[in-house]
């Protein structure tokens, strides 16, 4: 790239950044986004807007927010708005274990110890990789890896704001990549098992994407990583806020704590592989035996990890001298929970926008739409690919669920291409792709204003401005790697994975 581009590039991240800071506090943006909602509902109400639903064939109507009916939903469901926001429970469980670690400084002799020395890109490199095959354990993987990713590069004296940028860019932009089958295969699996049947175009087995996605997860992990280090840390420049802390050696103190946390987590861990063992183990999936997917471990990986950040923290803090008597662990789990205040808040409002977003049917309407759109304009071949993987980016600006979107461009998509000669493994790739590229920049992803308060967290200036320009590169070059492997992939022909095809 030239010296101009260089240039006109960092111009243009700099006014985003600019123009994007100026956007009210989150609260407020979602305040107005709710106002908005309710005309957009009400005039196109008024003008009698629908779409048919391609699952049920249903007609899909856009309801007003500001009839007497929408108010009633909206006073009804207040309260279980917020309180069944399902990122709350999640990141408070997490914050009470990783909050405690951080306060009794585990994380940070952890990272000094296991880090210091290790060459930059090495680092980089493997926070990408568990990033990315963070999904394994859903959407948490959102939630631990970039104020972790944070700890690390600030325990190096590199910014810790590249460090979140980096984590979310691994574990929500390249999602969908893995080394082994997650619950996503899954889910979306049988979504697209269902519309292949419409045309009774063949099934797709659990594992029909996983060669490309294997292949998927070191080159995206490259990828994010040179985004991170070539452009992303030296834009934000050397980290100069309050959490400074200099990347010291471990003094032998420290060293006989971590032991003690050593030997806490081997006991837990060994309980967890003694209980995982049997077939028939109750933390395996019911019917299938299987441990990575559908099963109570995989759901219940919050209190397992929260429980494992305990039995590794406390006792590295008796050790240390940070806890003294028993009353010392729920004071400094006050302390960490009180860092998360603002998220508490805009979690309130966050809850509200969703409900409201998802009762009027905005969301599903502008996706059957846009797929209608493209579908009339007849694209072919890679124009065709392209296009349908950027409609898939496009919507997921719009809708955060994975499997929502799915269930609305399957039924469309998947017939389609199959009456074209195209097997639903290829389809189900593409949508894969434009899914989760555009999550990190989309203000409306549900863990979009989570990041955000991480980000806040280590720079109080930091808003919607700041998060867009840093992730916009990531985003971009996300979408730009997998179509170019996509169109290798599609050249030579090869098996998407066992069972999964390009050509029927």
């Amino acid at each position: 790239m030239s010296e101009k581009s260089k240039t006109e590039n960092k111009e243009f991240l700099a006014w985003v950044e600019r123009v994007g800071n100026k956007i009210p506090h989150p609260f407020i943006l979602f305040l107005w986004l709710i106002v908005i909602i309710a005309v957009l509902s009400f005039i196109l109400n008024l003008l009698n807007v629908s779409a048919v639903n391609p699952t049920t064939n249903e007609v899909v109507e856009v309801k007003n927010l500001l009839s007497g009916e929408g108010i009633v939903h909206a006073l009804d469901t207040m309260v279980s708005n917020f309180t069944g926001f399902a990122p709350l429970g999640l990141i408070l469980s997490m914050t009470l274990g990783l909050g405690l670690a951080e306060e009794v400084g585990f994380m940070s002799s952890l990272m000094r110890k296991t880090m210091l020395g290790a060459p930059s890109r090495i680092v980089t490199f493997a926070i990408a990789i568990i990033g990315i095959c963070g999904n394994i354990a859903s959407d948490a993987a959102i939630v631990i890896i970039p104020p972790l990713a944070a700890m690390i590069f600030m325990s190096l004296g590199r910014n810790p704001i590249a460090g979140i940028a980096l984590g979310y860019a691994a574990t929500t932009g390249g999602f969908s990549a893995n080394l082994l089958p997650a619950g996503t295969d899954a889910l979306l699996q049988g979504i697209t098992n269902e519309a292949s049947a419409i045309v009774d175009a063949p099934e797709i087995p659990l594992m029909a994407n996983w060669y490309i996605m294997i292949v998927s997860t070191f080159i995206l992990a490259f990828i994010v990583s040179i985004i991170s280090e070539k452009y992303i840390e030296p834009r934000l420049g050397e980290y100069t806020g309050t959490h400074q802390i200099k990347a010291q050696e471990i003094t032998p103190e420290e060293n006989s704590a971590l032991k003690a946390a050593g030997i806490g987590a081997l006991i837990y861990i060994g309980l967890l592989v003694i209980a995982l063992v049997p077939k028939n183990s109750f933390l395996r999936h019911p019917d299938t035996g299987e441990i990575l997917t559908g099963s109570p471990f995989m759901s219940g990986i919050i209190p397992i990890l929260l429980i494992l950040f305990l039995v590794t923290s406390i006792p590295y803090a008796i050790k240390i001298g940070k806890i003294k008597s028993s009353g010392d662990i729920p004071e400094l789990m006050t302390k960490a929970i009180g860092t998360m205040s603002s998220f508490i808040v805009l979690a309130f409002i966050i809850g509200q926008f969703i409900s409201y977003f998802n009762w009027t049917n905005l969301g599903q309407v502008l996706a059957i739409s846009g797929s209608n759109l493209l579908t009339n304009i007849g694209f072919t071949g890679a124009g065709l690919f392209v296009g349908y993987t950027i409609l898939c980016a496009f919507v997921n600006l719009f809708i955060g669920s994975g499997s929502a979107k799915w269930a609305l461009l399957a039924p469309i998509f998947v017939p389609m291409f199959a009456l074209l000669g195209y097997h639903p493994a290829w389809t189900q790739f593409l949508y894969r792709m434009g899914d989760s590229s555009t999550n990190i920049i989309s203000p409306l992803f549900t863990y979009f204003p989570i990041i955000l308060a991480y980000m806040s967290e280590y720079d109080e200036d930091a808003g919607v401005g700041t998060l867009l320009s840093t992730m916009i590169p990531y985003s971009a070059a996300i979408l730009i790697a997998w179509l170019i492997l996509g169109f290798i992939w599609y050249i030579i022909g090869l098996p998407l994975g066992p069972g999964g095809a390009i050509l029927m």
